[in-house]
């Protein structure tokens, strides 16, 4: 998560004029992005970043109080049941992952071409800009 905020936020640093993405498409560096512009991808990405970082606490209070109210279970099905928890919740930490690892890459392939992009536009340090 670490490297998605640190890529997220460097991204917000470089890219001063997000307009300049408008009409520019990802290339073929892995980043996805289907038909849309790398400035609508600025946007949703900008869009995603608090709610990563709120995290848990910005989705509202969901969590299922528990319906079985027995105290008769055995400890063979708090077994089985602590065995489903960890087998799900491993499964949606590396489902987190994966999202967070084409976040960042999407982050940094947009950065880069933001780069490029204010390289071809701007001139070179060795003629006057006059």
């Amino acid at each position: 998560m670490e490297q998605y905020l640190s890529a997220t936020q460097k991204m917000e640093q470089e890219v001063m004029f997000p307009s300049l993405l408008r009409g520019v498409f990802p290339q073929q560096e892995g980043a996805a992005g289907g038909h849309t512009d790398l400035y609508e991808r600025y946007q949703l990405l900008k869009a995603i970043k608090p709610m990563v970082e709120k995290g848990l606490a910005s989705v509202t209070d969901q969590s299922p109080t528990s319906a079985n109210t027995d105290t008769d279970t055995s400890s063979d099905d708090d077994d089985t049941m602590d065995a489903q928890l960890e087998e799900r919740l491993s499964h949606h930490l590396a489902g987190l992952q994966q999202v967070l690892t084409h976040l960042t890459r999407d982050t940094n392939a947009l950065t880069r071409r933001y780069s490029q992009i204010l390289e071809q536009i701007s001139p070179s340090e060795g003629q006057p800009s006059w």
